[in-house]
């Protein structure tokens, strides 16, 4: 990583933070601008690192790092289950299918970890021993291996997430009971998939969070994310047994440091600006989600061009793939 960080260094005014394509109907998300085309999606991920409900910098790369292992996961996991993908017109771009999106978030957890109020072990420790239908056994300790992954549904609502069994997502009208088991059914296998590709490559996939939808033929499609960064939790693995052993946090690589760095350093819910996050915590962030698409990938990191401004390149394949998106053939 240390030969990326003077690459990294060079692109920290170049981040792609915002767009205003000249198209209509745009959707504002914490990372990613969704540009509604009519027949498809055009999903741009942009340099934007949010937390506390808020945008803390922008990360050089990150943008690009999320839809390249994105895109890399759909192609991996098609014998699985169809994807929403079209095409990928640029490093920070998919064209994408439109789907009837459920509206539940299918949440996989492999280990029982985490220090949010909703998180398993939170929920755990305070006494919990049923969560999301899922029952647990006394003895646990924190970061522990489940017995077997445990699937533990959310909602997605305008205020705020729940956790939700599976006989409330019926009773409740969330989903049908033959589209849940389905769904159910391919998150476990994408799981499963996951776990065995990170650990070809010295990785645990801790927990991650699947999206899916209804396409125009009413199959169950993949849509949004999968294992990137951002939804998933990624440990070490070669490390992880030594280290649970002796009580110690397991060996990761995410974004943690940056939001304990502007917990200290402001009150990043209340505070109506924030401090400027310091160039090298940037710059080591950036390195990490790189680091981190390497060993998940098994391949190196393709910067782009770079006597070509991350908006211009933006604005010359998007308009490509927007004039040509009708002849395009649906996954």
């Amino acid at each position: 990583m240390s030969d990326y960080k003077h690459i990294v260094q060079q692109a920290l005014s170049d981040c792609l933070t915002e767009t205003d394509l000249p198209l209509a109907n745009k959707y504002r998300g914490k990372v990613r601008d969704t540009y509604d085309l009519g027949d498809a999606l055009l999903l741009i991920t942009t340099d934007r690192q949010s937390a506390f409900d808020r945008n803390l910098a922008s990360i050089p790369f990150k943008g690009q790092v999320l839809n390249m292992t994105s895109a890399w996961w759909f192609e991996q996991t098609r014998h699985i289950i169809p994807n929403h993908v079209l095409s990928i017109p640029d490093p920070n771009v998919t064209l994408a299918k439109k789907c009837k999106v459920f509206p539940i978030e299918f949440v996989v957890r492999g280990y029982i970890s985490g220090s949010t109020n909703t998180s398993l072990w939170t929920q755990y420790n305070q006494g919990v021993r049923n969560y999301c239908g899922n029952d647990l056994p006394e003895g646990l300790r924190k970061n522990q291996r489940l017995d077997k992954p445990m699937l533990t549904p959310t909602t997605k609502e305008s205020t705020q997430d729940r956790p939700i069994s599976p006989a409330d997502i019926v009773s409740e009208n969330w989903m049908s009971k033959a589209h849940w088991e389905q769904a159910a059914e391919l998150a476990m296998k994408l799981f499963a998939f996951g776990s065995e590709v990170a650990r070809k490559h010295n990785l645990i996939l801790v927990d991650t969070k699947y999206e899916m939808g209804l396409d125009e033929d009413g199959n169950i499609t993949l849509v949004d994310e999968i294992h990137t960064p951002d939804s998933s939790r990624y440990w070490l693995a070669d490390t992880y047994e030594e280290r649970f052993a002796a009580q110690q946090e397991p060996d990761n690589i995410d974004k943690e440091f940056l939001r304990l760095w502007f917990a200290k350093h402001c009150d990043p819910y209340k505070d109506p600006v924030l401090p400027k996050a310091p160039d090298d915590l940037v710059i080591t962030l950036s390195c990490r989600y790189i680091q981190l698409y390497e060993m998940i990938v098994g391949k190196q990191f393709v910067f782009p061009n770079t006597g070509e401004s991350v908006a211009d390149r933006l604005i010359r394949n998007v308009a490509r793939a927007v004039v040509t998106r009708d002849r395009l053939e649906y996954a």
